[in-house]
């Protein structure tokens, strides 16, 4: 994968969140949820303060260094990759990543908490209560497939 490919992969990534964390910010009411897709996954507004599962609440100024920190040290990553042969699984992982990094990083550095808005709908109120959003997954996708791409890297 081309590295203007994996920039328009990270912008489209950081631009639909961003799209739907606003949609949500205007719409959505704190604690509703709302089925969808004959209710295979629950959407609801959340405000994340903290780092993953909450981590870190009430601590937005610590939080927001650090998610810039590495942020920052994960667009060097990207750029120094495409100095290597092979593994696009790599490029292509820390692209997914990057994206939904820089996403929740600006909500984080701009609005002070981060826009979570999707959970699932199971039996386990703790699995239940977890509320996610696309960057969420598209770091978690492009973690996986870091790891899977990184066997294959040749200077």
């Amino acid at each position: 994968m081309t590295i203007i490919l994996c920039a328009v992969l990270a912008m489209g990534i950081f631009a639909a969140d961003l799209l739907i964390k606003n949609h949500i910010e205007r719409t959505g009411t704190e604690g509703k949820e709302k089925p969808l897709w004959g209710g295979r996954l629950l959407i609801r507004k959340y405000h994340n303060t903290g780092a993953v599962l909450d981590i870190g609440k009430g601590r937005q100024g610590l939080i927001a260094a650090l998610s810039l920190v590495l942020t920052l040290g994960a667009t060097v990553l990207f750029l120094a990759t495409f100095t290597c042969r092979g593994s696009r699984l790599l490029k292509t992982g820390l692209a997914f990543l990057l994206g939904g990094a820089y996403s929740n990083t600006y909500d984080r550095l701009v609005r002070r908490y981060v826009v979570d808005y999707v959970s699932f709908p199971v039996r386990n109120k703790k699995i239940r209560n977890i509320v996610f959003n696309i960057s969420d997954f598209s770091i978690m996708l492009g973690a996986l497939l870091m790891v899977l791409g990184s066997v294959d890297v040749k200077p």
